[in-house]
């Protein structure tokens, strides 16, 4: 590689590296052309020459780390010999994964939707005595979490997604986990 491809690549490799660290430490909200050119040390026509956007380099920036996080889990699913053994295989894989890489996951897992009308529902939904009475991040993993995975997967053109039997089959198998047994 020619003297200046490698400086393009660092370049490009210091800016992917800020946008962890001010994401970290600013949330949505810090990551601006300026915060990330500053904390890196590069000019803001930098960023624009090789991702053509704030927007652009997040979404870099996120696939990359997803790209692994996948590779992560595929590679301990591998090893199972069984589904209830590949089910504990992807579930620790991704948690590992958060913990070993937690500026990554705070990206993947940014919040940008407001569950506030969700969460005060599941609590009343507690309260009556309709919803095991979890606390609400599980309960919004268990109900959330196999919905979010079903569309991904469809978004992503992957050919295979039934969303009409994704939402025969997932309500039932949901509430066996979140419903109330008394």
């Amino acid at each position: 590689m020619a003297p200046r491809q490698q400086r393009g690549a660092a370049t490009a490799e210091a800016l992917l590296d800020a946008v962890l660290r001010v994401h970290a430490a600013e949330g949505e909200r810090g990551l601006t052309v300026h915060a990330v050119t500053e904390a890196c040390g590069v000019s803001p026509g930098s960023l624009y020459h090789h991702f053509g956007s704030i927007e652009g380099l997040t979404a870099a920036v996120t696939l990359r780390w997803l790209e692994r996080l996948l590779a992560e889990m595929t590679a301990e699913l591998a090893g199972a010999r069984t589904a209830r053994e590949g089910i504990g295989a992807a579930v620790g894989a991704y948690l590992a994964f958060v913990r070993d890489h937690r500026d990554a996951a705070l990206l993947i897992h940014s919040p940008s939707a407001d569950l506030g009308p969700f969460v005060r529902w599941a609590e009343a939904q507690i309260r009556c005595g309709e919803l095991a009475p979890l606390p609400a991040p599980l309960i919004d993993a268990l109900v959330l979490g196999p919905m979010i995975g079903v569309a991904r997967r469809w978004l992503s053109g992957i050919d295979d997604v039934d969303l009409e039997e994704a939402a025969r089959v997932l309500p039932d198998r949901i509430w066996r986990a979140v419903g109330s047994t008394g």
